[in-house]
This record gives structure tokens, sequence and C-alpha cells, in this order.
């Protein structure tokens, strides 16, 4: 009898990692087909120096972040319906503080094992979350898209990496 693969979703390369942590060290591990939304934007300021009418000044403004949505994923629990369940019913203060995720979104290479960069994102909340359509031959547990908003964004590459 063959071993079960220890990395069962062979056909996604980004695998969401979720910590939230009123609610456990991890959350879940799941792994998706799409990723859109890893983006961020300056606001470049502009400024004009009295009696110099030939240039401008331009200083770096607040950075904004786009909404993560994640496409045709696959998990093995129910923990992203929790946490999105306990965001709708938290008071003001939970919705700060507690119910905020530590999100990594891990490109993998093609052997699904080489991690070639990670994208980390702070103080996520989950404001998306759209099962699939249900079908009498599908077991498992699907999520068709889910969305997420983040207060920032760092890349890290592995050792080495170019």
């Amino acid at each position: 009898m063959a071993t079960p693969s220890l990395y069962p979703f062979t056909a996604f390369n980004f695998s969401v990692e979720i910590n939230v942590p009123f609610i456990g060290p991890k959350l879940c591990n799941a792994a998706f087909s799409d990723c859109d939304g890893l983006d961020m934007t300056m606001d470049v300021k502009t400024i004009r120096e009295g009696g110099n009418n030939t240039q401008q000044i331009r200083m770096v403004g607040a950075v904004n972040y786009g909404l993560v949505t994640l496409k045709r994923g696959m998990t093995d629990n129910f923990d992203l319906w929790d946490w999105f369940d306990a965001q709708q019913h938290a008071n003001p203060q939970q919705l700060r503080k507690d119910l905020r995720a530590d999100v990594d979104v891990v490109v993998l290479a093609a052997d699904h094992q080489q991690e070639l960069v990670r994208f980390i994102l702070k103080k996520c909340l989950l404001t998306k979350l759209k099962a699939p359509t249900l079908t009498a031959k599908d077991g498992g547990i699907a999520i068709e898209e889910m969305q997420m908003s983040f207060e920032s964004m760092t890349l890290k590459r592995p050792q080495g990496a170019a």
C-alpha cells in the first residue's frame, strides 16, 4: 500500500499559512491555484517651490495595499469558515486585536516543496469566502474564492535566493 503524500494538493503552486492568535497557533494550511492582489501603491506628494517654475519636488507619501484574492483552493478543515464566523460575531476590540491574522502566501517551485518566495501579510481580515458549486461527486473541502484585507506586506526570500 502506498503512503499518502505529505502534500496532497499537488496541482497547486501557492500555499497559504494563516495564524489567528485568538483561534490557534495555525488556523489552516491551504493551497490555491490563483492569487491576485499582492500589491502595494505608494502615494506621491508634489510640492512646488516658490519662484521655481521649472521643477517640482516629489515626496514619498502613504502606502496603500490591495485586497488579496485567492481562488480555487483546497483545505482539509473548516477553519476558514470558523474564522469568518468569529469575525462577524466579534466586538470591535476583538476585531482590532484578536481576530486579525498574520498570513504567509508561499510561492512554491514546480516540485511543490521548494519555497521560492514568501509574502508576509500582517493584520489580515477575511472579507470574502465563497464555496464552490456543490456536486454529489465531490467530497473535498474546497474554496472557490477567498479575499482578505491586510495592513502591511513584506517579501521574504529563502536563503541564497536571487
